[in-house]
């Protein structure tokens, strides 16, 4: 039975965590060519010029909510257009793989017949505070409740764009599957929650899948006491001889080209494209889609999908900005160069 828009869960409110804020974390870890005894650093440095004191007067200066959307119209748009909707696939084979765009960094990955969730956020704030901080403009592409059966979520760092409390606890009350991260992560998530914490090249195994923890260029905190003292990174899913690639939320560095190296060339590529403007106090952190489609290239990416951007207004760029500029990157390219896509919340690629 086909169920009312209204009943479903296409977004959730955010809960509240102001101790993130304030609390600062203490972790041990063994000596790592990344962490300096009291935090976890990026392969470069970060160059000299702009820094902290620049980015706290960003924030606190800029115009947070330039975009123009009109929420109820892409709501309507969303609930009046017609869609399919993801399935249980306990048969498919392991080649088989269907990848869903659900917003943001959410995407559905179905690689045979295991279904595994990227950086989950239905939230409508992403903040520490319902009512507070970047709001969502677009509802998720898919509710909660027509997702199939979820076997693994894949949290690639504590951003609060990207660890959602909300739809973590909603995701282990249904399903109470294991969420796989970087080392550190666990203290801001519920003790009942599995959780199983990689350092980077770390890996481990989900039946058929080896799930493999990787190096990104960025940085974690949810306050101002615990920055980058727990670890951030992406995701390699291997089935098989094939490779599914998440970059989590990164800048453009050499670690691009090492995971190709490593472990081949991406069947798909999952690379973030928003989040660029302004450039000087972002180009560390975030990459702009030029650089996502040098990535494309240094991965040998059989094919990528853009995320990270549309869903909640974080830097400076238009809303838009993101699809143009990779349209532009993408132009004088050859035809025979793997494609990078962009497709809309809900929408499915069969790779």
């Amino acid at each position: 039975m086909k169920q009312n828009p209204e009943q479903l869960h296409f977004q959730l409110p955010t809960t509240e965590c102001w101790s993130h804020t304030w609390r600062q974390p203490s972790f041990q870890f063994m000596h790592s060519n990344h962490h300096n005894g009291e935090r976890f650093i990026n392969m470069l440095p970060r160059p000299a010029g702009r820094g902290r004191a620049d980015l706290l007067k960003w924030l606190i200066t800029r115009k947070s909510t330039t975009w123009k959307i009109d929420v109820e119209k892409e709501e309507a748009e969303l609930h009046t257009t017609k869609r399919s909707l993801p399935q249980d696939r306990p048969q498919a084979s392991i080649d088989d793989w269907q990848v869903w765009f659900v917003g943001h960094a959410t995407v559905l990955l179905q690689i045979g017949p295991y279904n595994l969730l990227t950086d989950p956020v239905w939230c409508e704030y992403v903040s520490p505070q319902q009512g507070k901080g970047p709001k969502r403009v677009i509802p998720a592409g898919i509710a909660l409740e027509e997702l199939p059966t979820i076997h693994a979520v894949l949290l690639s760092h504590n951003h609060y764009d990207h660890m959602d409390l909300s739809s973590l606890k909603w995701l282990h009350d249904k399903f109470a599957m294991p969420i796989y991260t970087g080392l550190g992560n666990s203290w801001y998530l519920p003790k009942s929650f599995h959780v199983l914490e990689m350092d980077w090249w770390q890996s481990s195994l989900l039946h058929d899948l080896k799930i493999i923890y990787t190096p990104a260029q960025h940085g974690s905190g949810r306050g101002l006491r615990d920055q980058n003292r727990a670890l951030w990174g992406g995701f390699s899913i291997l089935a098989g001889k094939d490779h599914c690639f998440f970059a989590g939320d990164t800048g453009y560095s050499p670690h691009f080209k090492e995971i190709q190296s490593r472990l081949g060339a991406p069947r798909i590529s999952l690379l973030p494209i928003g989040a660029y403007e302004p450039r000087q106090l972002m180009h560390y952190m975030h990459m702009n889609p030029h650089e996502a489609f040098q990535a494309h290239q240094d991965l040998h990416s059989k094919c990528s999908l853009a995320i990270h951007y549309r869903t909640f207004q974080l830097t400076d760029e238009n809303r838009e900005q993101p699809e143009l500029d990779l349209k532009v990157a993408m132009k004088n390219t050859s035809k025979l160069m793997a494609p990078f896509y962009c497709v809309r919340e809900g929408r499915r690629l069969v790779v």
